[in-house]
């Protein structure tokens, strides 16, 4: 089975597309598709499709758009015998999207997922980082990174199960494109990275880290003014729309800024440790 989520969502059995085009049996695919060969309990599956009111019939419901979906397979199964007779790969929808005590998986086969091999790039990313392998990191990263296509479930309508996931892999997404471009500075491409950083800062008007590296990259530029404009806007943004002062981190990078030599020879420090998001600065102490 080939699962993709990282844009629109495509499911697909032996090359044969299963794709329900019903709003809420399309949901369910989704939630099972990215937890494949986990059971996804009744319960989550019942809050995914109608939240905290669920009709009495939700169960009955339920199966009914699991039924949908094995007829689905198996009309995939068809589709793909009529392309490749023989082809004795092909298994019966009940062993596809199996029931099991208190929920239902769907069984991936030779787990081909957009969603696993993105992690698994990530994760020898971030090993190489820690290795000081830059340019490996950069390779790894900018590799998991093309497997998307657009917002996860692009052409699903997410409930609130869905809606967490996705939270979720943004932000995996904007992890990994940040160490990708503290690897790419690490190699000394400032100038390489400025097209990016002007958008990214743009569209994460909060994001401490990616400021940071984009004041650098301008710095290292020889574009020390705008690098301090940079400074100066995330700041008065941070405090009008959330109270808060930017990190000391950000704080020593302007400073190191404002007095270092024009000849740009020095070496300049990012801001302490990445912020991922400012939201858990917000987040009440543990």
């Amino acid at each position: 089975m080939d699962i993709k989520v990282l844009g629109a969502l495509s499911v697909r059995e032996n090359g044969a597309l299963i794709m329900p085009t019903a709003p809420k049996p399309r949901q369910v695919l989704a939630l099972l598709a990215l937890r494949a060969d986990e059971v996804v309990p009744v319960p989550a599956l019942i809050d995914e499709l109608w939240g905290a009111n669920p009709p009495r019939t939700a169960r009955t419901t339920l199966q009914t758009y699991v039924l949908q979906l094995r007829e689905l397979i198996t009309a995939a199964r068809e589709r793909g015998e009529a392309q490749e007779p023989g082809n004795g790969t092909w298994r019966a929808a009940k062993d596809v999207l199996v029931t099991m005590p208190g929920g239902y998986l769907l069984s991936s086969g030779d787990r081909r997922s957009d969603v696993r091999m993105f992690d698994h790039l990530a994760a020898l990313g971030y090993r190489a980082m820690d290795a000081g392998d830059f340019a490996g990191a950069a390779r790894q990263l900018r590799e998991a990174l093309t497997l998307w296509t657009g917002t996860a479930f692009a052409d699903v309508q997410a409930g609130p199960q869905l809606e967490l996931e996705i939270k979720r892999l943004h932000e995996s997404r904007l992890c990994a494109l940040e160490r990708r471009i503290e690897a790419e500075l690490r190699l000394g491409r400032h100038r390489e990275a400025l097209a990016e950083l002007t958008v990214l800062v743009n569209r994460h008007r909060t994001h401490e880290s990616l400021h940071a590296q984009f004041m650098l990259a301008l710095y290292r530029s020889g574009r020390r003014t705008e690098a301090l404009d940079v400074y100066r806007r995330l700041r008065s943004t941070l405090v009008r729309d959330l109270g808060l002062e930017p990190t000391a981190g950000l704080r020593r990078l302007q400073q190191y800024i404002l007095a270092a030599d024009d000849d740009l020879s020095g070496e300049v420090p990012v801001a302490a440790q990445p912020v991922h998001a400012v939201k858990e600065r917000l987040a009440p102490a543990r």
